[in-house]
């Protein structure tokens, strides 16, 4: 292996040709000219001593000692970009960088007016927002702060519970003016219902305590809650909403609020190293004031 070490640089192109798969779409994704991918990846494997990839008939193939190397580039190129935030935020005023993960719901219809706020109180604030339920994005430092709906875990974490986000059975009205109102839990045996597709730990403990919206009674079936919101909002049939967030809207109509009802933890975390970051603690206090303002309804 060549003594001289190897550029932070090369490694967000060896990540790139990675997933691309050839030096011209690598090229595309990140500004730069093939030729200068090509070169990166060469002076990759002269420092690491190393043949990283070969050729193939549709373009590059990884080699083992490549994808070996994949989750170790992964975490320099996080801590490249956790450096680059860090280091923007220095000065006189709140500003800087910061890399917000939640899920798909919350990042699409709750956050918006929250860090549209925050924005006016920080004009020098730059948000970056990854959708994501990944429990270790805050360790890997692949974003900053976090909205979880369950506890985080890690020690190295500081979280702070917000409270219970309530998940009931909505459905538009006009699909209730073609179907008529559920009455009781097993008339939804005769409705139109929406829901998950694949299994995980969230929906494997929804359905210890309702059994029957199993799988096979979905006549609709995504793992996007957007994708399932969308269907509700269009009047495909029934289907599970934030009970907070079907308020906001006339059409959609809360069913069986007595006999099904759902609770979600919602926490906001952030790395334990990020204390003293005024931009991540500005962040994090209006996060919080904004979901319990969502929360409360």
């Amino acid at each position: 292996m060549a003594e001289s070490e190897p550029n932070w640089e090369w490694y967000r192109t060896f990540l790139s040709v990675l997933e691309t798969g050839s030096l011209s779409a690598a090229g595309r994704e990140m500004g730069l000219t093939q030729p200068t991918v090509g070169r990166h990846i060469e002076q990759l494997e002269v420092a690491l001593g190393l043949k990283l990839f070969i050729r193939s008939f549709d373009g590059l193939s990884p080699t083992d000692a490549a994808l070996e190397l994949k989750p170790y580039a992964t975490g320099i190129a996080a801590t490249s970009a956790a450096l680059r935030r860090v280091a923007s935020s220095h000065g006189k005023e709140v500003r800087g960088t910061v890399r917000l993960t939640a899920s798909e719901i919350i990042s699409v219809e709750v956050l918006p007016p929250i860090l549209t706020q925050l924005r006016r109180r920080h004009p020098g604030l730059r948000i970056e927002l990854v959708m994501s339920n990944r429990a270790d994005d805050l360790l890997q430092r692949e974003a900053d702060i976090a909205v979880r709906m369950f506890k985080p875990a890690q020690d190295a974490l500081v979280a702070r519970r917000l409270g219970s986000i309530e998940l009931g059975l909505h459905a538009h009205r006009r699909y209730l003016a073609a179907h008529g109102v559920p009455k009781s839990i097993d008339a939804l045996a005769d409705h139109t219902l929406i829901g998950f597709d694949q299994e995980n730990a969230y929906v494997r403990k929804a359905l210890e305590q309702f059994p029957w919206l199993s799988r096979a009674s979905l006549a609709f079936r995504a793992d996007s809650d957007l994708a399932q919101l969308a269907a509700i909002r269009a009047g495909f049939g029934i289907g599970i909403c934030q009970v907070a967030l079907a308020a906001r809207d006339d059409a959609l109509v809360h069913l069986l609020p007595g006999k099904f009802s759902f609770k979600m933890e919602t926490w906001v975390a952030m790395h334990e190293d990020l204390r003293a970051s005024r931009r991540c603690a500005v962040t994090f206090a209006a996060l919080v004031e904004g979901l319990n303002a969502y929360i409360r309804g």
